[in-house]
């Protein structure tokens, strides 16, 4: 049902709708608020701490022009509380000059205390003019464009009424465990009577969806059980001789993974197995094994790689294991002339492994004989794109990797069509990273640390949370550090690196950083999946309490990969204790698993891949809090259904509309 059929929305409106990702009446009762104001915890704001979020009433007395220096739009109001002065700032969003007028408001937001001066930085905000009927608990929404909270709320309220909000689980699993009403959840999300009612209703709605998702993958893994066409001849023992090509004994973890694709090579039906384990656990290994049983038995097999890059160094391990077998290299950065001539050498079957980037999945390109498929960092590809690859061949075998380590409980749904092996040793050569969680007092001490390190050969990374300036007035953007650095730090060579930048120049960058052309990269997280840099021994995080703890342990993964000791530095914005708790994990702890079931457990499930989050299988429920037992509890009324065979068509289309949703999911 388009949005355009609701009376709140009209053309423009349904434009600024859009851009949020929202279609259909659908999208909009799923568009849950991403914050809640309780009007009647209103603060006094000369109490509040700095860097804390408060509520606050008061008079807005003049607001000024839209200032356009400082490379960054402005706009500021002089605002009073009971005759207290203060400012309300906002960056980058010079619309607001026109929605604001002198009068009463709410404003909610991040409260600054400089030096005695007090600011609130972006708030949200509501004119309480003689209609102000707010009460209670007031949900808050992401805007865009020219809407309003109150637009927004109004086209909510028609929406769910308009919607066929029933729920997908059988009535019999409903009744058997005496579900709360799945309207009446939507409706308290929505516009809640009480923090407790939220937070149930909240557990109910994420219960729904993973419960579709789960069964989904239920239906897809039942009726895809393809038979085996490729026969492959490779023994065990040549396997074996084969891994001693790599100069050391493989750990436990990457044994029992060989052995699981040998076997899964040898069964009846197609393999389609995931392989994760934490940085520097050897994935790679195992993957060369799992292709040489293609190769051997006389098949073709592929290599995808997320950037060209990482495609590039990878296709240089292939050639450097592989020296009697035919490799080619396939990305979008090659000339016209070298993608025509690599694309007839594969299609006359003049290649054994092809290694490269998305390029591989175009429509020409044709892989002949192609049984084994390795998709290398799983999280940087939609499900669609692994079936664009396999769809080369006929009932290829899937081999996925990830480095991004995810608790079991996440793993049922986010790996739900594959069959899953952990690593979970490390190589002994290994060398464990030093983390540090650096005070603004030792700051200086650090860039000078930086300083001598960068003379004497070494390399380090700058990581920032954002590419602009900071939302809230306490993140330092990519932009604002580089020069910032350079300034500091002359006699150091600094890149720049973020997700912007085209993917030519993300590539040259990090390719002369890699050849030690730059002694420090200044960089997003666009680093955290990328090349090995053996010369990189410092990981320095800016607004280290912004990021997830897995996220945090996979950019310090970035170094740590020569025979030098590395560093990883965190430093923090906001000190408050619960961050302090969180990084104390980081620092005191190296296993990616461990860290990740404490994010976890800290963060909730709702949270854990915070803005890592894209597609529309995780924004469904990003902004609902709920526990982790949630998804345990989707799995068991799952099986109930099933196992009952109460599995009805109704639910069958909901789920296979959820995983068509999830085929573009990729975590960035």
């Amino acid at each position: 049902m388009k949005l355009s059929t609701l009376r709140s929305i009209g053309e423009k409106r349904e434009k600024d709708f859009n851009k949020m990702g929202i279609f259909e009446v659908e999208d909009l009762v799923r568009f849950y608020p991403r914050a809640y104001l309780d009007l009647t915890e209103r603060a006094s704001i000369k109490t509040v701490y700095h860097n804390d979020m408060a509520l606050v009433a008061c008079q807005v007395n003049r607001v000024m022009p839209v200032n356009y220096g400082n490379k960054r739009k402005m706009v500021k109001a002089f605002c009073s509380q009971d005759g207290f002065p203060f400012t309300v700032v906002w960056f980058n969003q010079p619309y607001v000059a026109q929605k604001l007028k002198a009068g009463e408001y709410l404003f909610y937001g991040r409260v600054q205390n400089k030096f005695g001066q007090i600011s609130l930085v972006n708030p949200t905000f509501e004119e309480m003019d003689k209609n102000y009927r707010l009460k209670g608990i007031v949900p808050v929404y992401s805007l865009k464009g020219a809407l309003s909270q109150k637009v927004v709320r109004a086209a909510v309220k028609e929406a769910m009424q308009k919607c066929d909000l029933q729920s997908v689980i059988p009535w019999q699993i409903i009744r058997k465990y005496d579900l709360p009403d799945l309207v009446r959840a939507y409706y308290e999300v929505h516009n809640p009577t009480s923090h407790e009612n939220k937070d149930v209703a909240s557990e109910r709605i994420a219960l729904e969806e993973y419960f579709t998702l789960i069964s989904a993958f239920k239906i897809i893994k039942g009726g895809k059980e393809e038979a085996r066409l490729h026969n492959y001849t490779v023994t065990a023992s040549e396997v074996k001789e084969f891994s001693r090509r790599f100069g050391f004994e493989f750990t436990d973890g990457q044994k029992r993974a060989v052995n699981e694709i040998f076997e899964n090579l040898y069964s009846p039906t197609r393999m389609n197995r995931l392989v994760q384990g934490d940085v520097g656990s050897g994935k790679t290994a195992v993957a060369l094994c799992g292709i040489y049983m293609a190769v051997k038995s006389g098949f073709t097999a592929a290599y995808l790689s997320p950037t060209e890059v990482l495609a590039a160094q990878n296709y240089n391990v292939l050639k450097r294991y592989f020296p009697e077998y035919r490799v080619g290299y396939l990305a979008g950065g090659m000339t016209a002339k070298e993608k025509r001539e690599m694309k007839t050498a594969l299609k006359n079957g003049e290649i054994d492994i092809l290694c490269g980037t998305h390029a591989i999945l175009q429509g020409d390109v044709e892989i002949p004989k192609l049984s084994f498929i390795v998709c290398d960092e799983q999280h940087r590809f939609g499900v669609a794109q692994r079936n664009a690859l396999a769809e080369k061949g006929v009932g290829t075998d899937m081999l996925v990797m990830s480095a991004t380590p995810i608790p079991r409980t996440l793993s049922l749904i986010f790996y739900g069509d594959l069959d899953v092996t952990t690593i979970t040793d490390k190589p002994s050569i290994r060398q464990e990273i030093s983390t540090g969680i650096i005070p603004e007092s030792k700051y200086d001490d650090m860039l000078e640390y930086v300083r001598k390190e960068t003379a004497a050969g070494k390399q380090a990374y700058f990581v920032c949370a954002k590419i602009d300036d900071d939302e809230e007035g306490s993140i330092i953007s990519v932009t604002e550090l580089y020069e910032e650095l350079k300034g500091r730090l002359p006699t150091v060579r600094f890149a720049l690196l973020h997700g912007r930048m085209k993917d030519k120049e993300k590539t040259d960058v990090m390719t002369a950083f890699k050849n030690g052309e730059y002694d420090c990269l200044v960089s997003t997280t666009v680093i955290e999946v990328g090349v090995d840099v053996p010369n990189a021994t410092i990981m320095i995080i800016y607004n280290a309490e912004r990021f997830g703890l897995s996220q945090l342990h996979q950019l310090r993964g970035r170094v740590g990969r020569g025979a030098e000791k590395s560093y990883c530095f965190l430093l923090m914005g906001a000190e408050t204790d619960a961050a302090k708790e969180r990084l104390l994990t980081l620092k005191n702890n190296t296993d990616g698993f461990k860290i990740a079931e404490k994010d976890l457990e800290m963060r909730g499930s709702g949270d854990f891949f915070g803005t890592r989050q894209s597609g529309k299988m995780l924004t469904d429920i990003k902004n609902l809090r709920y526990s982790t037992s949630v998804i345990f509890m989707a799995k068991r009324l799952s099986d109930d259904a099933f196992e009952g065979q109460l599995v009805d068509e109704r639910l069958r289309d909901a789920a296979m509309r959820k995983y068509n949703s999830l085929k573009d999911v990729v975590l960035n």
